[in-house]
């Protein structure tokens, strides 16, 4: 992750002392949720369904995708200081904003808190497991800080979850054929995915989005996978959608791959099943992908 200077550091820090002097009592009355990103975002949607009182908002544009290289601004600094609640993912997703967050200590949840990590990798939500782990803390969470809604963010978390806990094992049912499979991604988005599915994630392509692959990384990903098809072993090759596949069609070129794209689930529809829907497309590209 890339890390603001200290220079911008401090005028964040100024910044939110200054808009901190005011009350946090909203003139509306309206208990006021902001999600730091899309997929917490989609989350909030489902789990505050029906709630008395309760507006929900995002800090980063829905279409930025993972926060690797996310500057905060002004607005979001005044989003931050209006919010009753900030919900972070945690597990280093967030480190932009680390020093926003400390403002607002006390009233920030952190999705991932508890969750075992891969690595460190902050991705948790990518698996079906790791986001229903998040929607019962965030549920949680909320239920503490906003007693008069407590019964409601509860019982949409469990109606959610089992959706999730649903999906998930119909895709646990239909990718078990090709349990071992080595895949190679985008970017570390899927650790917990490959995880929670049995698949081998043997490489990515860029360790960070935008951050592009050397001569030698490139030349390096097409000798394990000319191994690979030596050996007669199946692998599979995916970009994402929030992505340029520039890279990935370089290797697919030299090696006789097709690309494939595998969703992380951090753009999309601002509706309440638009992770199911991602998740559900994800299975079906598996299946092509894998089978091919």
């Amino acid at each position: 992750m890339k890390r603001i200077f200290f220079t911008f550091c401090a005028l964040i820090t100024a910044s939110l002392l200054m808009f901190t002097g005011c009350s946090k009592k909203k003139a509306d009355g309206n208990f006021k949720i902001t999600a730091t990103f899309y997929p917490l975002y989609i989350m909030l949607l489902n789990i505050t369904e029906n709630a008395q009182d309760v507006s929900v908002q995002m800090l980063a544009p829905a279409d930025t995708g993972c926060l690797h290289d996310y500057s905060i601004t002004t607005k979001d600094m005044k989003l931050i200081t209006k919010s009753d609640i900030i919900i972070a993912n945690g597990a280093g997703m967030e480190d932009f904003i680390d020093k926003a967050l400390e403002l607002s200590k006390g009233s920030i949840i952190t999705a991932a808190e508890g969750y075992p990590l891969i690595e460190d990798n902050a991705h948790i939500w990518v698996s079906p497991k790791g986001a229903a782990f998040e929607v019962n803390r965030i549920a949680e969470g909320l239920a503490e800080a906003d007693a008069k809604n407590a019964d409601v963010y509860r019982e949409n978390a469990r109606i959610y979850i089992e959706k999730i806990n649903s999906l998930s094992e119909k895709m646990e049912k239909e990718l078990s054929p090709f349990a071992g499979t080595a895949i190679i991604t985008f970017h570390e988005a899927f650790p917990y995915f490959a995880s929670n599915f049995g698949l081998n994630l043997t490489a990515v392509i860029e360790r960070e989005p935008g951050t592009e692959p050397t001569q030698k990384e490139l030349s390096d990903l097409m000798k394990l996978i000319r191994i690979k098809k030596a050996e007669n072993q199946k692998i599979a090759l995916f970009a994402e959608p929030q992505y340029s596949s520039s890279a990935a069609q370089i290797i697919a070129k030299e090696t006789g791959l097709k690309v494939y794209q595998l969703d992380p689930c951090v753009t999309g529809k601002l509706e309440k099943d638009a992770y199911l829907n991602a998740m559900e497309h994800n299975l079906q590209t598996l299946k092509t992908a894998l089978s091919d």
